[in-house]
């Protein structure tokens, strides 16, 4: 009954109302936003890097973190702070 009067008074038909109210269920049963994390890991760069040429061995490395990290953390957003 109360939501009959609700659908009359904003002009919406039961079956809109009805469809607005499933929506709202929809959004509250996903999950909350995902937290950012923050962990440490020591990654032995030197074996990564053997016999890599001298000037291409900061973007491999680079490369080789960022692989690391989503093998690790399972994910492909990967952001590395400088």
């Amino acid at each position: 009954l109360a939501q009959a009067v609700l659908a009359q008074d904003q002009r919406l038909s039961l079956r809109e109302f009805s469809l607005c109210e499933m929506a709202k269920v929809v959004k509250k049963a996903g999950r909350k936003g995902q937290e950012p994390v923050t962990r440490d890991y020591t990654i032995h760069l030197h074996k990564l890097l053997q016999k890599i040429q001298f000037k291409k061995r900061a973007g491999r490395a680079i490369r080789e973190i960022r692989k690391f990290a989503a093998r690790a953390m399972t994910t492909k957003d990967i952001r590395i702070d400088t």
